[in-house]
């Protein structure tokens, strides 16, 4: 079996996910990339070929120089609609281009699961030739959120308490993404949380979830996930109900909402596993094959009806977090070992004597602390005492 796999920047969900799946499930893998030096510096045994990502048609034009696949996948929430349709012209199981594209262009989101019925939010696209100014007599209730249509990560996510900050908060985006599509859009009160399904086109299975918590105002970084084996079960319908409504349903998708008074309303939804190493952490909590299970998916193979998840396990995912610029010069290095019944694992994200500014956004993260065991409380213990333990230091 041969799969075309379609990479930005390597990522811990390729290195320790799935590249070691592929591997298991007897699959060569064939990344294409517009970045194949450091592919190749950290990937040497993989075949590397350098393609424009971004474009379909050089997607398409390089698989077909290749030679057939059995597959093309990507776990990049920038290249699903270029893998969808790549998939598509080879005649090969894939997810629906037109629902890869309304979950990545955050405005067409909204305006879709607003004509279905599903969910109306208040919300005015910025495109890429309007001004900024242009937003000071947009119809919007306060505080609102300006973001990038198609952006990631929480990067350049934040609040705005009214008409001049709108416009302030848009300018500053503009500045560090010229051209760039925002979407301004009510501000939706609750408590933030994900749901994780994994679905083959006929069977969806619900992995579970977790909470976030999230940085103070007016930024959104994630700074801690807590799992959540199962959601109330009127919450994970209305989320299904709207993913349904999106088309969304094949392979890993994971789903940002809030709740507020038993109503679950999305923030957006990212059509691939989770990251910033939860994807490592929901795989160890649930005791499942996770990776490879989303790799059979674009196979072709059909889902099990029953994935053999555990239900009963405790888990937190926290990051280190640099609050300035600077140079950091002291941090500890990764770590795997148990206490009290907890197994702690953490990887270092930023070396020691690299020097950075001060993003305010997930590119912020030092370090991740992943954090598994039976009892929750004897989770959050372990992981307390590791921070308290330990010291990042960053020098101006």
């Amino acid at each position: 079996m041969r799969m075309h796999l379609l990479a930005l920047n390597p990522t811990d969900s390729v290195t320790d996910g799935f590249l070691p799946a592929a591997a298991r499930l007897g699959i060569d893998v064939t990344v294409l990339t517009d970045q194949p030096a450091a592919h190749r510096a950290k990937y040497p045994q993989i075949e590397i070929l350098e393609c424009d990502v971004h474009d379909v048609r050089a997607v398409i034009s390089r698989i077909a120089a290749h030679g057939p696949a059995d597959a093309v996948f990507t776990n990049s929430d920038h290249l699903q609609t270029q893998a969808a349709l790549a998939a598509e012209y080879f005649g090969l199981p894939g997810k629906d281009w037109r629902a890869t594209l309304r979950a990545k262009n955050k405005a067409e989101m909204r305006r879709h699961l607003a004509a279905a019925g599903a969910d109306t939010v208040r919300s005015v696209q910025l495109a890429p030739d309007e001004e900024p100014a242009v937003l000071a007599t947009a119809d919007l209730p306060f505080p609102c959120v300006i973001k990038p249509r198609e952006g990631v990560a929480s990067e350049d996510v934040v609040l705005a308490d009214g008409p001049a900050e709108l416009v302030e908060r848009a300018e500053e985006i503009r500045s560090r993404r010229p051209g760039a599509a925002l979407v301004a859009e009510e501000y939706l009160a609750g408590r933030l949380y994900t749901l994780e399904t994994l679905g083959d086109g006929r069977t969806r299975h619900v992995l579970g979830g977790f909470h976030s918590v999230l940085s103070a105002p007016p930024a959104f970084i994630e700074e801690r996930h807590e799992f959540v084996a199962v959601h109330p079960e009127p919450v994970v319908a209305q989320v299904l109900a709207q993913l349904d409504a999106l088309g969304v349903g094949f392979g890993a998708c994971h789903t940002e909402f809030v709740v507020h008074e038993g109503r679950a309303r999305l923030i957006e939804v990212n059509y691939r596993a989770i990251g910033d190493q939860c994807d490592l952490m929901l795989a160890e909590t649930l005791d499942i094959p996770l990776f490879e299970h989303i790799l059979r998916t674009h196979l072709g193979e059909p889902l099990p009806a029953d994935l053999g998840a555990r239900t009963d396990a405790a888990a937190r995912v926290e990051y280190a977090l640099a609050d300035r610029a600077g140079t950091l010069t002291a941090a500890p290095g990764p770590l795997d070992h148990t206490v009290d019944g907890v197994h702690l694992t953490y990887r270092p994200l930023r070396a020691i004597g690299a020097e950075h500014p001060h993003y305010r956004t997930n590119r912020d993260y030092l370090g991740v602390l992943r954090a598994t065991g039976s009892d929750q409380q004897a989770v959050d213990r372990a992981a307390e005492a590791f921070f308290a333990a330990e010291r990042w230091e960053i020098t101006q």
